[in-house]
Protein backbone atom coordinates (compact mmCIF):
# COMPACT_ATOMS: atom_id res chain seq x y z
CA UNK A 1 0.00 0.00 0.00
CA UNK A 2 1.17 3.37 -0.75
CA UNK A 3 2.18 5.58 1.92
CA UNK A 4 -0.15 8.65 2.60
CA UNK A 5 -0.09 11.18 5.18
CA UNK A 6 -3.04 12.69 6.51
CA UNK A 7 -3.99 15.56 9.08
CA UNK A 8 -6.88 17.49 10.37
CA UNK A 9 -7.32 21.16 8.94
CA UNK A 10 -9.51 23.47 10.65
CA UNK A 11 -11.23 26.76 8.60
CA UNK A 12 -14.34 29.15 9.21
CA UNK A 13 -17.41 28.34 7.21
CA UNK A 14 -20.95 29.07 7.84
CA UNK A 15 -20.49 31.32 10.83
CA UNK A 16 -18.61 27.63 11.68
CA UNK A 17 -15.31 26.29 12.53
CA UNK A 18 -15.13 23.70 10.49
CA UNK A 19 -12.77 20.36 10.75
CA UNK A 20 -11.75 19.13 7.63
CA UNK A 21 -9.76 15.37 6.56
CA UNK A 22 -6.76 16.27 4.31
CA UNK A 23 -5.39 13.60 2.88
CA UNK A 24 -2.00 13.86 1.01
CA UNK A 25 -0.09 11.34 -1.23
CA UNK A 26 3.36 10.43 -1.50
CA UNK A 27 5.58 12.21 -2.93
CA UNK A 28 6.71 16.03 -2.58
CA UNK A 29 5.26 17.27 -5.91
CA UNK A 30 1.57 18.61 -6.52
CA UNK A 31 -0.85 16.33 -7.59
CA UNK A 32 -4.39 16.75 -8.91
CA UNK A 33 -7.05 17.01 -5.99
CA UNK A 34 -10.67 16.04 -4.96
CA UNK A 35 -13.02 17.74 -2.60
CA UNK A 36 -15.22 15.09 -0.78
CA UNK A 37 -18.67 16.42 0.39
CA UNK A 38 -20.28 14.31 2.72
CA UNK A 39 -24.11 13.18 3.58
CA UNK A 40 -26.23 14.92 5.64
CA UNK A 41 -25.06 13.54 8.68
CA UNK A 42 -21.67 15.47 8.39
CA UNK A 43 -17.93 14.21 8.09
CA UNK A 44 -17.59 10.72 9.33
CA UNK A 45 -14.96 7.77 9.16
CA UNK A 46 -16.66 6.81 5.60
CA UNK A 47 -15.91 9.99 3.87
CA UNK A 48 -11.91 9.89 5.42
CA UNK A 49 -11.72 6.38 4.52
CA UNK A 50 -12.54 7.43 0.92
CA UNK A 51 -10.00 10.80 1.10
CA UNK A 52 -7.62 7.66 2.12
CA UNK A 53 -8.06 6.12 -0.49
CA UNK A 54 -7.90 8.69 -3.26
CA UNK A 55 -4.80 9.50 -1.76
CA UNK A 56 -3.40 6.34 -2.27
CA UNK A 57 -4.67 6.66 -5.47
CA UNK A 58 -2.27 9.75 -6.26
CA UNK A 59 -4.41 12.82 -5.53
CA UNK A 60 -4.75 15.11 -2.82
CA UNK A 61 -7.77 14.83 -1.11
CA UNK A 62 -10.03 17.37 1.51
CA UNK A 63 -13.00 14.99 2.61
CA UNK A 64 -14.65 18.72 4.24
CA UNK A 65 -17.34 19.40 6.97
CA UNK A 66 -20.71 20.52 7.16
CA UNK A 67 -21.74 21.06 10.96
CA UNK A 68 -18.60 22.71 12.34
CA UNK A 69 -16.93 19.54 13.48
CA UNK A 70 -20.14 17.66 14.38
CA UNK A 71 -21.88 14.71 13.08
CA UNK A 72 -25.71 14.50 13.19
CA UNK A 73 -26.62 11.28 13.91
CA UNK A 74 -30.09 12.14 15.12
CA UNK A 75 -32.55 12.40 12.36
CA UNK A 76 -34.46 15.77 13.04
CA UNK A 77 -31.87 17.45 14.30
CA UNK A 78 -30.00 16.90 11.06
CA UNK A 79 -33.17 17.71 9.17
CA UNK A 80 -33.34 20.94 11.27
CA UNK A 81 -29.77 21.80 9.94
CA UNK A 82 -29.41 20.57 6.66
CA UNK A 83 -33.31 21.38 5.12
CA UNK A 84 -32.51 25.23 5.59
CA UNK A 85 -29.20 24.54 4.00
CA UNK A 86 -30.05 23.33 0.88
CA UNK A 87 -32.65 25.65 0.39
CA UNK A 88 -30.22 28.50 0.23
CA UNK A 89 -27.65 27.91 -2.62
CA UNK A 90 -25.63 31.13 -0.95
CA UNK A 91 -24.85 29.41 2.26
CA UNK A 92 -23.78 26.27 0.21
CA UNK A 93 -21.42 28.16 -1.53
CA UNK A 94 -19.96 29.67 1.29
CA UNK A 95 -18.81 26.27 2.89
CA UNK A 96 -18.15 24.88 -0.44
CA UNK A 97 -15.48 27.82 -1.54
CA UNK A 98 -14.15 27.70 2.18
CA UNK A 99 -12.79 23.83 1.82
CA UNK A 100 -12.35 24.25 -2.21
CA UNK A 101 -10.36 27.24 -1.00
CA UNK A 102 -8.08 25.29 1.46
CA UNK A 103 -7.51 22.15 -0.85
CA UNK A 104 -6.57 25.13 -3.50
CA UNK A 105 -4.01 26.65 -0.81
CA UNK A 106 -2.42 23.14 -0.32
CA UNK A 107 1.18 23.37 -1.36
CA UNK A 108 0.87 19.40 -2.59
CA UNK A 109 -2.52 20.77 -5.05
CA UNK A 110 -2.41 21.47 -8.67
CA UNK A 111 -4.96 24.77 -8.28
CA UNK A 112 -5.57 24.01 -12.09
CA UNK A 113 -6.44 20.13 -11.61
CA UNK A 114 -9.18 20.12 -9.15
CA UNK A 115 -13.05 17.98 -8.98
CA UNK A 116 -15.26 17.95 -6.51
CA UNK A 117 -17.37 14.52 -5.33
CA UNK A 118 -20.39 14.68 -3.02
CA UNK A 119 -22.60 12.51 -1.44
CA UNK A 120 -25.83 13.97 -0.65
CA UNK A 121 -25.87 17.15 0.67
CA UNK A 122 -22.33 17.44 0.27
CA UNK A 123 -22.99 16.36 -3.73
CA UNK A 124 -25.35 20.05 -3.61
CA UNK A 125 -22.53 22.03 -2.52
CA UNK A 126 -20.56 20.20 -4.99
CA UNK A 127 -23.24 21.24 -7.82
CA UNK A 128 -23.52 24.72 -6.36
CA UNK A 129 -19.91 25.22 -6.64
CA UNK A 130 -20.53 24.34 -10.57
CA UNK A 131 -23.51 26.86 -10.70
CA UNK A 132 -21.01 29.58 -8.78
CA UNK A 133 -18.64 29.08 -12.23
CA UNK A 134 -15.67 27.70 -9.65
CA UNK A 135 -13.04 26.25 -11.89
CA UNK A 136 -13.35 22.36 -11.57
CA UNK A 137 -12.27 20.05 -13.80
CA UNK A 138 -15.40 17.16 -13.06
CA UNK A 139 -18.35 17.18 -10.33
CA UNK A 140 -19.42 13.32 -9.26
CA UNK A 141 -22.31 13.85 -7.46
CA UNK A 142 -24.83 10.63 -5.78
CA UNK A 143 -28.40 11.20 -3.79
CA UNK A 144 -27.94 15.14 -5.43
CA UNK A 145 -30.30 15.77 -7.77
CA UNK A 146 -30.57 19.50 -6.71
CA UNK A 147 -31.72 22.14 -9.47
CA UNK A 148 -30.21 25.51 -9.00
CA UNK A 149 -31.84 28.98 -9.51
CA UNK A 150 -32.97 29.84 -13.19
CA UNK A 151 -30.32 29.97 -15.57
CA UNK A 152 -27.04 29.36 -13.09
CA UNK A 153 -26.46 26.27 -14.62
CA UNK A 154 -24.87 27.71 -17.43
CA UNK A 155 -22.17 28.54 -15.22
CA UNK A 156 -20.79 24.85 -15.21
CA UNK A 157 -17.20 24.71 -16.58
CA UNK A 158 -17.15 20.72 -15.90
CA UNK A 159 -18.63 17.67 -17.09
CA UNK A 160 -21.15 16.34 -14.60
CA UNK A 161 -21.72 12.75 -13.01
CA UNK A 162 -24.71 11.91 -11.06
CA UNK A 163 -25.66 8.84 -9.58
CA UNK A 164 -29.18 8.09 -7.84
CA UNK A 165 -30.83 4.93 -6.57
CA UNK A 166 -34.01 3.71 -8.55
CA UNK A 167 -35.97 3.26 -5.48
CA UNK A 168 -34.64 6.64 -3.64
CA UNK A 169 -37.89 8.27 -2.34
CA UNK A 170 -35.99 11.21 -1.36
CA UNK A 171 -34.94 11.76 -5.46
CA UNK A 172 -38.18 10.39 -7.24
CA UNK A 173 -37.83 10.39 -10.82
CA UNK A 174 -39.73 13.59 -10.84
CA UNK A 175 -36.59 15.46 -9.20
CA UNK A 176 -34.11 13.82 -11.34
CA UNK A 177 -36.21 14.65 -14.72
CA UNK A 178 -35.57 18.34 -13.05
CA UNK A 179 -32.44 17.94 -12.84
CA UNK A 180 -31.42 16.28 -16.46
CA UNK A 181 -33.62 19.13 -17.65
CA UNK A 182 -31.72 21.88 -16.05
CA UNK A 183 -28.06 20.20 -16.91
CA UNK A 184 -29.33 19.36 -20.84
CA UNK A 185 -30.85 23.24 -20.89
CA UNK A 186 -27.45 24.71 -19.98
CA UNK A 187 -25.33 22.82 -22.67
CA UNK A 188 -23.47 20.64 -19.34
CA UNK A 189 -21.99 17.78 -20.54
CA UNK A 190 -23.69 15.68 -17.92
CA UNK A 191 -24.46 11.80 -17.26
CA UNK A 192 -26.49 10.27 -15.15
CA UNK A 193 -26.23 6.53 -13.65
CA UNK A 194 -29.92 5.23 -12.34
CA UNK A 195 -28.81 1.99 -9.66
CA UNK A 196 -31.26 -0.60 -10.00
CA UNK A 197 -33.31 -2.01 -6.84
CA UNK A 198 -31.20 1.32 -4.47
CA UNK A 199 -32.80 3.59 -1.87
CA UNK A 200 -31.03 6.95 -0.71
CA UNK A 201 -27.81 6.47 0.52
CA UNK A 202 -27.16 3.63 -0.95
CA UNK A 203 -23.47 3.58 -1.13
CA UNK A 204 -23.21 4.85 2.85
CA UNK A 205 -22.44 1.37 4.89
CA UNK A 206 -25.48 0.84 7.67
CA UNK A 207 -25.11 3.18 10.83
CA UNK A 208 -26.05 2.37 14.27
CA UNK A 209 -28.40 4.89 14.86
CA UNK A 210 -31.93 5.96 13.55
CA UNK A 211 -32.14 7.46 9.94
CA UNK A 212 -34.66 9.14 7.78
CA UNK A 213 -37.32 7.13 5.94
CA UNK A 214 -36.03 5.51 2.13
CA UNK A 215 -32.10 5.15 3.51
CA UNK A 216 -30.66 1.35 2.61
CA UNK A 217 -27.14 0.40 1.72
CA UNK A 218 -26.67 -1.85 -1.49
CA UNK A 219 -22.97 -3.39 -1.40
CA UNK A 220 -23.14 -4.39 -4.48
CA UNK A 221 -24.25 -0.72 -6.09
CA UNK A 222 -22.14 0.94 -3.50
CA UNK A 223 -19.09 -1.06 -5.22
CA UNK A 224 -20.36 0.06 -8.52
CA UNK A 225 -20.40 3.59 -7.63
CA UNK A 226 -17.18 4.02 -6.15
CA UNK A 227 -15.71 2.79 -8.97
CA UNK A 228 -17.98 4.79 -11.57
CA UNK A 229 -16.50 7.88 -9.07
CA UNK A 230 -12.81 6.75 -9.83
CA UNK A 231 -13.60 6.36 -13.79
CA UNK A 232 -14.99 9.98 -13.61
CA UNK A 233 -11.70 11.28 -12.22
CA UNK A 234 -9.69 9.23 -14.65
CA UNK A 235 -11.34 10.48 -17.39
CA UNK A 236 -11.18 14.37 -16.30
CA UNK A 237 -8.58 14.27 -13.65
CA UNK A 238 -5.93 11.42 -13.96
CA UNK A 239 -2.98 11.36 -12.03
CA UNK A 240 0.40 11.71 -13.60
CA UNK A 241 1.76 8.31 -14.01
CA UNK A 242 4.32 6.76 -11.23
CA UNK A 243 5.15 3.51 -11.36
CA UNK A 244 4.76 3.71 -7.45
CA UNK A 245 1.36 3.89 -8.06
CA UNK A 246 -1.13 1.27 -8.79
CA UNK A 247 -4.65 2.62 -9.48
CA UNK A 248 -6.09 -1.25 -10.19
CA UNK A 249 -5.19 -2.17 -6.36
CA UNK A 250 -7.72 0.17 -5.05
CA UNK A 251 -11.25 0.09 -6.14
CA UNK A 252 -13.62 0.49 -2.82
CA UNK A 253 -12.32 2.47 0.59
CA UNK A 254 -13.84 0.00 2.63
CA UNK A 255 -12.05 -2.81 1.42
Amino acid sequence: MTTISTRTVEYPADGLTMTGHLALPAGTGRRPAVLIGPEGMGLSDVERRRADALAELGYVALAFDLHGGRYLGDPEQMLARCLPLLADPDRMRDIGHAALDVLRAEPRTDPDRIAAVGYGTGGAVALELGRDGADLRAIGTLNALTTGRPGEAANIRCPVWAGVGSEDPIMPPAQRDAFTAEMQAAGVDWRLTVYGGALHAFHHPTVDHPTVPGVGHHPRHARRAWRDVLGLLTECLPVPQDPAHDPDEHTDPRH
